[in-house]
């Protein structure tokens, strides 16, 4: 066994271990943690076979922005777990079957696709030697399959659209910003000069009616 495969059963191990630690621990940090751990364990075998942009985007994307931002918002929003558990082992039948019926049916498609495939040619972007993968990936991803990436690039925009949408809508009960007020308001709107005349504080004064009184009793 050479170093490439060693490292590859290495980081796929990795990746199945922390695979399921993300659905088995009860912690929500830990199990977004061990999310992270299996998305860069997935980069490094995206790395080991040459598909450099995939696992620096992945990297980059995934690790570096969606799972810290999904760290920091389990964290803020410190869930109740005991609620969530309720009625876990009433629907668990329900969900082994299923999960049993799913992973049978993937393993069936692997099967067949493994029997009708020819053998893999080899890496595009490794046969020419002026081309690096992320060139050969871009020009394959902007000319072959441009559709589909048009396809994805107007879900995603839609998707956002939604969900700003959503988070904008109006109810009751629920303070919103006007971004409209906020960048017309002026100082006078939230600046009042108010002129007082000087006065002494109460405690002051009456600390100086009790000396006065003192006095004449000291004289006494």
């Amino acid at each position: 066994m050479d170093w490439v495969n060693f490292f590859f059963y290495v980081f796929s191990g990795i990746a199945v271990i922390a695979a399921g630690a993300v659905i088995s621990v009860r912690n929500t940090v830990h199990a977004v943690l061990a999310l992270i751990l299996t998305f860069f364990s997935v980069a490094c075998v995206w790395l080991l076979i040459g598909a450099e942009f995939l696992g620096v985007a992945l990297v980059l994307v995934y690790v570096g922005a969606v799972m810290v931002l999904f760290l920091f918002v389990v964290m803020m929003l410190d869930l109740d777990t005991d609620k969530l558990r309720e009625g876990y082992v009433r629907y668990l039948p329900v969900g082994v079957v299923v999960a049993v019926a799913m992973l049978v049916q993937m393993l069936s498609l692997i099967g067949v696709k493994a029997r009708s495939a020819s053998a893999l040619p080899d890496n595009a972007a490794a046969l020419a030697a002026d081309t690096s993968n992320i060139t050969w990936l871009a020009r394959t991803l902007f000319t072959k399959f441009l559709l589909p990436f048009e396809f994805a690039a107007l879900i995603l925009t839609v998707a956002v659209i939604a969900a700003v949408m959503l988070t904008l809508r109006k109810r009751e009960g629920v303070r919103h910003q006007n971004p409209g007020e906020q960048t017309m308001v002026k100082a006078a709107d939230r600046l009042r000069m108010v002129k007082m005349d000087a006065v002494k504080p109460e405690i002051e004064t009456a600390a100086a009616a009790d000396a006065g009184q003192a006095q004449p009793e000291a004289k006494a």
